[in-house]
């Protein structure tokens, strides 16, 4: 059964909906049939509102070389939109795929109301997804996906801080423990297009800063909370820690 959406993200859908009501694809628009898909499916994107079949929608928004990529975006962004929120879409490495696709589109430049209704349409997500204990997708493949979306990592990390309930603490527990090793590597826990160290060292010191006073109250395990501890420490500090895994990172 698909999560039920909360009001705001309901509302979201609704306003892509009825502001990409029409859209097609570029006429001049093409790709390769070896690589894409054949005239016909082609041919369903210049068609507004079509629904389309789900492997059509994906390798329409796993595409990297639209010749037109911003009416393509805009012609699938009301059914993405719902496929992602039942979390019916599953990128092959990870969800920063489907922000890319966003990115890809240049929705930032669209007319104002486009864009705003692209932007409320990522914010109710995340709220969803921070407050809702039925949604779909991870909190931390959301996270993802909006940074890329958006090239951006701080407003949704402010959204985090400021949720505070148990859905929001319990989504942060879950992504500690699936963001820690990379993070112990110095690396970024998902391929960003651009500025990955930069996110890396803000998505770090966020973590210390926030996460253990909210991982305590659930009863975290000790290594975990210790695992945080050692993402605020550098160099020979970090791996001379006694609670530095014993597994090497």
């Amino acid at each position: 059964m698909d999560p039920r959406p909360s009001p705001r993200l309901d509302a979201a859908l609704e306003r892509l909906a009825g502001t990409f009501r029409g859209m097609v694809a570029h006429p001049d628009e093409d790709n390769c049939e070896c690589h894409w898909g054949g005239a016909e499916e082609l041919a369903r994107l210049k068609v507004a509102d079509l629904a389309l079949e789900p492997d059509l929608l994906r390798r329409t928004w796993q595409a990297v070389d639209w010749g037109f990529p911003a009416e393509v975006l805009r012609r699938i962004l009301p059914q993405l939109a719902g496929e992602l929120v039942a979390g019916r879409v599953e990128p092959l490495f990870g969800m920063e795929e489907v922000g890319r696709a966003f990115a890809r589109g240049r929705w930032r430049a669209w007319p104002d109301g486009q864009a705003a209704a692209v932007r409320e349409f990522l914010c109710a997500w995340w709220a969803h997804t921070l407050t809702d204990p039925r949604a779909a997708v991870p909190a931390h493949e959301v996270l993802a996906c909006c940074a890329e979306a958006s090239g951006a990592l701080t407003p949704w990390l402010a959204a985090w801080a400021a949720q505070t309930g148990p859905v929001a603490d319990r989504r942060l527990a879950e992504a500690v423990g699936r963001w820690e090793c990379d993070l112990l590597r110095d690396e970024l826990p998902w391929h960003a297009r651009e500025g990955g160290d930069e996110r890396r060292a803000e998505l770090t010191d966020w973590l210390v800063r926030h996460a253990p006073a909210r991982l305590r109250p659930l009863g975290a395990p000790e290594e975990l909370l210790h695992r945080v501890r050692l993402l605020g420490l550098t160099g020979e500090a970090r791996w001379e820690d006694p609670h530095w895994p014993g597994y090497r990172y």
